[in-house]
């Protein structure tokens, strides 16, 4: 019998799938891109993949860039990347471009921006296309994300696309959001919108250097002196009194306003975050270590009593909803519901020879009984 100490190691897993996990683990960065490739394009292995992957997710913080075309987002994620990396910490990169019309690709501008990078072994950048998926984000960005932490980053940037006043999905996503204004974009109550200006936990005034930056900035602060405190219902601290004192405070799903009442055994009540405005110059660095700061002091705050525990498990029912609903479209289109047959019930419907709620229906109950074990 051979010693104990002469035991050969177990057999290595068999599962392609399984080992491209364990490598994109260990810091292999041919098995992260071909993970992000297998994520992005939905080959039938993403599934898998993300199921092995996830057991390593949660651990990065994830910032969410987003603003108005020729803002400079791109600059600045470049910026807060290299400011990130100073500090010892690996940064991963998800910069969502518009869609090529001629191949379907992402139109990669980032990647010209973030040159410098691409050979530091702590900094991963990925493009990713749009394709059509409206809210600022690709489809993927949520699973590519997921995948880029289980790869051990620190933290993640997601640009997204330039977006108007109600592509918001990127709060949805990320743990804390930016929202880069610039001055003279020709529009003096930019700040008064509602939607993506509801979204920040941080404004960032980026080229500052221009004239018009102290503007942007009263009216930032005009807004979040006028707006009050508010949160939406399934937040913690939604109730139907609350939001009686002064201060903007973000209005989107996620709870910004914690309750102004004390709790049980505090000994005061806790304080709503209040965005902060950072005045930045990307392309000369001016203003990049205030910004990380920022985000510092509300990765703290986030930390405190669970916030950002309360947080994902928001994102989370979100998702579980997006992933339930591709799930049973999956299933009725094997069980013969395509488009095809989507098209003959609508145009008997429009004709009046069928009704719609009954339809869907019975189409559920045949998808759901077929699905059943026998």
């Amino acid at each position: 019998m051979p010693p104990p100490d002469s035991t050969p190691d177990p057999t290595p897993n068999p599962d392609p799938i399984v080992r491209l996990a364990e490598r994109l683990r260990q810091g292999d960065a041919r098995a992260l891109a071909r993970a992000l490739s297998l994520v992005e394009n939905d080959a039938p292995e993403a599934p898998a993949l993300l199921s092995a992957c996830f057991p390593n997710s949660g651990k990065a913080l994830r910032i969410g860039i987003t603003g108005a075309p020729g803002a400079g987002k791109s600059t600045l994620v470049d910026r807060l990347a290299r400011a990130f990396r100073g500090q010892g910490k690996t940064v991963g990169v998800l910069a969502v471009d518009p869609t090529s019309p001629f191949t379907g690709g992402a139109i990669l501008g980032d990647r010209i921006r973030v040159a410098g990078l691409h050979d530091d072994p702590g900094f991963t950048f990925r493009s990713m296309a749009t394709r059509g998926s409206l809210g600022g984000l690709a489809l993927a960005t949520a699973d590519c994300a997921l995948v880029l932490e289980a790869s051990g980053r620190d933290v993640l940037l997601i640009e997204t696309v330039g977006v108007g006043q109600d592509e918001i999905e990127i709060a949805r996503l990320a743990d804390i959001t930016l929202v880069v204004l610039v001055p003279g974009m020709g529009d003096d109550v930019q700040s008064l919108k509602a939607g993506v200006m509801e979204i920040a936990d941080i404004y960032v005034i980026n080229k500052s250097d221009r004239d018009g930056a102290h503007r942007v900035e009263q009216e930032i602060r005009t807004l979040q002196s006028l707006v009050p405190s508010r949160s939406r219902p399934g937040d913690p601290s939604h109730d139907p009194h609350h939001g009686e004192d002064s201060g903007f405070v973000s209005g989107h799903d996620f709870s910004r306003a914690e309750s102004s009442h004390k709790k049980e055994g505090a000994s005061a009540p806790e304080l709503p975050w209040t965005p902060p405005i950072v005045r930045t110059v990307a392309t000369t660095g001016e203003g990049i270590d205030k910004l990380a700061a920022a985000i510092a002091e509300m990765q703290q705050w986030l930390d405190q009593d669970g916030r950002l525990t309360r947080r994902r498990a928001q994102h989370w029912q979100r998702r579980l909803d997006a992933m339930l609903r591709t799930e049973l479209m999956r299933r009725a289109r094997q069980n013969g519901f395509d488009a095809q047959v989507l098209q003959f019930h609508a145009a008997r419907i429009a004709k009046g020879q069928q009704d719609p709620w009954q339809l869907v229906a019975q189409l559920t109950q045949k998808v759901f009984s077929s699905s059943s074990p026998e």
